[in-house]
């Protein structure tokens, strides 16, 4: 599973790290009028419909790149600094083939997982660690549950409680320790801001974003956790999926080839990658949700409650926009509003979004 990559000296420091790591292309951020803008200011994009009385809805900001990185359209304060969270995963994962991390396929797609923690996804995260010699002990993801429910009822049933293998950031994580033992770098201290595997993830998630880390924090699974931009996050994805060649093309790659390592088998995001020739999409918490498509144009949105019912409906009205047409994105565009088990309403984008876009 080799593939070409550049050494990275772990006395090279971060700067060396930073220009070494990857063919860098660092774009300056543009300025920005809406750079701390609250989330008040962001129009309702989704509404929540029961038996033709608006129940609730949704705040949200859309951002969309061309293949050049340019903004080609706004909903909402794209320029603020947001966390990606799990959508942080695909450049994640390229700053570690940048670094040296040896891994393709499902396993790669595994590395930029949040993995609904099915048996083959615990299966390969033990994989990743016995390819340099550890195993689950090695990983400090908080113990957990498979996300899925019918992986979590087998887990329980089999006599396992919360496990680390079994959360659903295990994947990323190994990759992580992989990609140290690779080097020769600490093992205990991967998740160190100041750790070489994480300062070369730093240096990528820029480099694909084209602008500066906002801020920086501790995510749910305990890695470090780099705030961009809305727009710039979909000119990563963008970028990622539009590559003919190096890490970037590998990770998408791996995620198209195999969508469900990349999430669950039961997953709204393993249907459009299903239905979307040459789609590169992740969803993260808080009701994040980046894509993008083989012609270089980039998506994401932010629900801003975090609502996660938004978020499928929200992504696939905006592909429908741009002129994307599969029952899939029918059928993700609306979800269900139920009443005694039947479908009384809908949660659907707001009337209004579609001219937004145009």
């Amino acid at each position: 599973m080799s593939h070409p990559t550049r050494q990275i000296e772990v006395e090279s420091g971060v700067s060396a790290l930073a220009t070494r790591a990857c063919s860098v292309r660092w774009v300056s951020a543009p300025t920005q009028s809406d750079s701390s803008a609250p989330f008040e200011a962001d129009p309702i994009c989704v509404e929540v419909e029961r038996n033709g009385l608006v129940e609730s809805v949704h705040h949200a900001r859309i951002a969309i790149t061309g293949p050049d990185g340019s903004l080609l359209a706004s909903v909402g304060a794209v320029g603020a600094p947001m966390y990606p969270r799990s959508s942080s995963k695909p450049m994640q994962a390229i700053g570690m083939l940048c670094a040296g991390l040896d891994l393709d396929g499902e396993l790669l797609a595994l590395a930029a997982a949040s993995h609904s923690g099915e048996e083959f996804h615990r299966n390969g995260v033990r994989q990743i660690l016995t390819g340099c010699d550890l195993d689950g002990s090695a990983l400090q993801t908080p113990p957990d549950y498979p996300t899925d429910e019918v992986a979590r009822d087998d887990w329980i049933r089999s006599g396992h409680g919360k496990e680390s293998i079994a959360m659903n950031c295990s994947g990323k994580h190994a990759a992580m320790i992989r990609t140290a033992a690779i080097n020769g770098w600490p093992i205990e201290t991967y998740r160190a801001p100041e750790h070489p595997v994480q300062q070369a993830i730093a240096a990528t998630v820029a480099d694909l974003a084209g602008e500066a880390i906002a801020n920086q924090a501790i995510d749910g699974c305990g890695a470090p956790l780099l705030a961009i931009s809305l727009t710039g996050l979909a000119r990563a994805f963008g970028r990622i999926a539009a590559a003919t060649a190096g890490t970037e093309k590998l990770l998408a790659d791996a995620y198209r080839q195999h969508p469900e390592w990349a999430s669950g088998t039961r997953r709204d995001e393993v249907a459009l990658h299903r239905a979307i020739p040459g789609l590169v999409g992740k969803a993260g918490a808080e009701a994040v949700y980046a894509v993008g498509l083989a012609d270089g144009r980039g998506i994401a949105i932010k629900v801003s409650d975090g609502s996660a019912r938004a978020r499928a409906v929200l992504m696939a009205t905006v592909l429908q926009a741009l002129g994307l047409d599969h029952p899939t994105l029918s059928a993700q565009a609306s979800a269900p509003v139920l009443g005694h088990g039947q479908r009384v309403g809908a949660v659907r984008a707001h009337n209004d979004l579609l001219s937004w876009l145009s």
